[in-house]
């Protein structure tokens, strides 16, 4: 059985040494790399400095060495919480295990640089919508616990708590003291914040600190602390500098302050002046119903001085008489009306009665018929022997046609 590989098996272990020099190997092919961060701590020693370069948006570290002279000859003061770049080479230190970065060139992150990467961040958030105004939550009226996340015994802690408590006497706050400035702030203050958002009886949280250079102010607009703001169910008011400053976290927050006095008196009503709101919106209300009480009783008035109101019957009497002219009208009209049509069929009927083969009979006149009723027009109609009715005036006669008469001369017609 062949043996197992060294450093694979309890058996055939690899020598400390051996570890050490293969990370030592492995860290230095890195080579030379360029790395940003903020400044921590920094020792100057006879020849060598020692600083430690802190990632501002987590919770990591490196030690960093170089040349005293680098730092002592640095075109801006090296201090702590000031942003740099730096360039050198990872190290593994075989002797203690250490890791640490040698560096041959830093260089101060300028306030141009600052402000175009702040610009530059504030574009993809808007772009992610972080910024959305539809996104805001509304501060309640009166929260009943008021989370602060500000510097231990700072003005803004004493601004927000006094101006609040003036306002409101029973205001309650839980208050979490945090790094405003320098590199431990980011973690610090998300740490409170998720500590505060998830705390029950909190409805509204602060971020309040007081004025500085954009520097100072720099880890306030951290994308890390912007996204754990949007990530907050509570509503999150920042209060950060004075009012030029806007960090970006005064974008994402759903209310922005133009000072830590200013956000204590946007999340905690005047209880004098709301005493004074009601008092006023009592009277107002008052005199808003007396004037209502006075218009109707001077509608009423007009009302019962009204006509139809002192003599309820003169309407109803007005119109009897009206009636009773209406109708004596009516009857007049008709009466006219049955005497004209009256005059007319007399008039008609004398007409008619002109017209009708009654008054012909009656001057002499007679209506010849057959016996089967057919009216004799000539003497075609009635052959000799026919049968004929005679209707005369007073009644009808029989007779029976000799036939048609043959003309006679003049001496017979003279004889007749």
């Amino acid at each position: 059985m062949t043996d197992p590989e060294p450093g694979k098996s309890p058996d055939n272990p690899w020598p400390v040494r051996a570890v050490a020099t293969r990370v030592a190997k492995y860290i230095d092919r890195l080579g030379m790399v360029w790395v940003e961060g903020q400044l921590t701590e920094i020792k100057v020693r006879q020849s060598t400095a020692w600083m430690v370069l802190r990632d501002p948006a987590a919770d990591m570290s490196l030690s960093v060495s170089c040349p005293r002279d680098l730092v002592v000859d640095a075109p801006v003061q090296l201090t702590e919480g000031t942003q740099v770049v730096m360039h050198g080479k990872p190290q593994f230190y075989t002797r203690n295990g250490s890791f640490s970065l040698r560096v041959n060139d830093i260089r101060a992150v300028g306030i141009g640089e600052l402000l175009a990467r702040i610009e530059r961040l504030r574009r993809l958030l808007d772009a992610e919508g972080l910024f959305d105004p539809r996104l805001k939550r509304p501060l309640p009226f009166l929260p009943t616990m008021v989370g602060l996340i500000c510097g231990r015994a700072s003005a803004a802690e004493h601004d927000v708590i006094s101006v609040a408590t003036g306002r409101w006497p029973a205001v309650r706050f839980a208050v979490r003291n945090t790094a405003v400035q320098g590199p431990n702030t980011v973690p610090q203050v998300v740490e409170a914040l998720r500590e505060l958002d998830a705390h029950p009886e909190v409805d509204v949280i602060v971020i309040a600190r007081g004025g500085g250079s954009v520097e100072d102010l720099l880890p306030f607009s951290d994308e890390t602390l912007c996204r754990e703001i949007a990530k907050c169910t509570t509503p999150v008011v920042s209060a950060i500098g004075h009012e030029p400053d806007n960090p970006l976290c005064d974008l994402v927050a759903d209310l922005r302050a133009a000072t830590p006095t200013d956000a204590a008196k946007r999340i905690v009503p005047d209880a004098a002046a709301e005493q004074n709101l009601i008092i006023e919106l009592r009277r107002r209300s008052a005199r808003a119903l007396q004037n209502w009480v006075h218009r109707e009783e001077h509608l009423l008035h007009q009302l019962r001085g009204r006509p139809v109101l002192a003599n309820p019957l003169q309407a109803l009497t007005a119109r009897a008489e009206e009636i009773d002219r209406a109708r004596a009208a009516a009857r007049r009209e008709i009466d006219r009306l049955l005497a004209a049509e009256t005059d007319r069929i007399e008039h008609l009927s004398a007409r008619l009665a002109t017209l009708g083969p009654a008054a012909t009979l009656a001057r002499g006149y007679a209506v010849v018929q057959t016996a089967d009723g057919a009216v004799v027009h000539s003497t075609a109609d009635a052959p000799a022997g026919t049968r004929l009715r005679v209707r005369v005036a007073d009644g009808a006669l029989t007779a029976v046609s000799e036939g048609p008469e043959h003309p006679q001369t003049p001496e017979q017609e003279s004889n007749r």
